[in-house]
């Protein structure tokens, strides 16, 4: 041994310019993805040099998905009603209402392809950690975690999220490149779900959901989100988890939080996290980055911050890098297109280890006028009040206590 320092593995990135401009078709989010990709480009982070201690970032262009990939969960009727383009369809209010194509998910020209490259992208960056390509794959296109089995639902057409978790889970029998055995924890693989998003994952945690299982499951979802009478989704899993419950099930938790969640409600509740890492120990970790709950957001709910404090958004994700196993960030929601381009750049850049300077200036690229009037790169927290007040935060503290010897008790039983 000479004691040099072994590279790093690259980053793996998806993206190419097909794929930000149909992403950016998107009816809730348009010319969203350009900006994105655009400003990360800008900023240097795709063609990075490296030095001793910083990554590199491999781009990566998608591959689409086929349709047996995306019938691994989609239904065959809802897959010939969005791979069908729209100029060959017949207008059905009462089957587009069945498939959920109305409303928040109207049929738009380019939703064919919508589908098939943004689970194909998303099962690019999962194939990438499976073939020991990267241990840290980013796909910001993805994250679309309302879509279920035959009914499109918040902007969300494709599950990609579930489909990512279902093609980790799948054990690997075939050697690595050079031959290498593949470690116990790819015979059986542990997949972590942690969502980030203001709204509640309630397709992905309703899609593993099993109350009354026996076994230890791979696949354990978590989601960290807001919840009210009257606000999207409505849904039972969506509440604080209760081990006392007769429907729960310690594999599917929820923290919901209050109206002005900041930086430090998430420092408050971040360490309960950590403990559920520790006890699941995730084989893959895939995190959903929805930018909705950052200050500033048109949802208007959340007074979230980006970055320099404990609690952070980018605080939370440079915690999560340093978790083992391998890790998939996702996109997600996200309503105001310049602050999730700079949430999406800052956070790529903490997985490449060389975190950007948030009081930089914003370069000129795609969308340059959106960002006034900072042209920085912060998304510092506004003036809404936190109202997860010490009681309510000791009551989830509480909850989880029992939780997580629930979740002990499965893998020592």
């Amino acid at each position: 041994m000479d004691g040099t320092k072994v590279p790093s593995k690259p980053v793996v990135y998806i993206g190419s310019q097909e794929l930000a401009k149909i992403s950016s078709l998107l009816p809730s989010n348009q010319r969203r993805s350009v900006i994105v990709h655009s400003l990360i480009n800008s900023l240097g982070l795709m063609s990075n040099s490296t030095g001793e201690s910083k990554r590199r970032l491999r781009v990566v262009t998608p591959q689409r998905a086929t349709r047996k990939d995306l019938a691994v969960y989609h239904t065959e009727d809802y897959l010939d009603m969005v791979l069908t383009p729209l100029e060959n369809t017949t207008p059905s209010i009462s089957a587009d209402a069945d498939f959920g194509l109305e409303d928040d998910c109207p049929l738009f020209a380019g939703l064919s392809e919508y589908v098939e490259l943004v689970a194909g992208a998303t099962l690019t960056a999962a194939r990438a950690l499976q073939q020991d390509l990267t241990d840290i794959s980013i796909c910001w296109d993805g994250g679309r975690h309302h879509a279920r089995k035959s009914q499109a639902s918040g902007f969300c057409y494709v599950a990609d999220c579930i489909l990512a978790i279902l093609a980790l889970k799948k054990p690997l029998q075939a050697p690595l490149p050079g031959g290498a055995p593949r470690s116990q924890s790819h015979q059986r693989p542990r997949v972590m779900y942690l969502d980030l998003d203001l709204h509640f994952s309630d397709a992905v945690s309703e899609a593993f959901y099993s109350p009354r299982a026996s076994v230890t499951s791979q696949i354990l979802t978590l989601s960290i989100h807001h919840s009210s009478p009257g606000f999207y989704p409505a849904s039972e899993l969506g509440k604080v988890s209760d081990a006392e419950s007769d429907d729960f099930d310690p594999f599917t938790l929820s923290i919901p939080l209050l109206q002005g969640a900041s930086a430090v409600t998430y420092a408050n509740i971040w360490p309960i996290v950590e403990r559920i890492k520790d006890v699941f120990k995730p084989s893959y970790t895939i995190v959903q980055c929805g930018t909705d709950a950052l200050a500033g957001d048109p949802c208007a709910t959340f007074n979230w911050s980006l970055g320099n404090v404990d609690g952070s958004m980018g605080w939370c994700i440079r915690q999560i890098m340093q978790w083992p196993g391998k890790k998939l960030l996702l996109g997600g929601g996200g309503y105001n297109s310049p602050n999730t381009a700079r949430a999406w750049a800052y956070l790529t850049s903490i997985a490449l280890d060389d975190p950007l300077d948030l009081s930089m200036e914003i370069p000129d690229h795609v969308g340059f006028p959106l960002y006034a009037p900072s042209f920085t790169l912060d998304v510092p927290a506004g003036n809404m009040i936190d109202q997860n007040y010490e009681d309510y935060l000791t009551k989830i503290h509480a909850n989880f206590e029992g939780v997580i010897t629930a979740l002990e008790n499965k893998f020592n039983y």
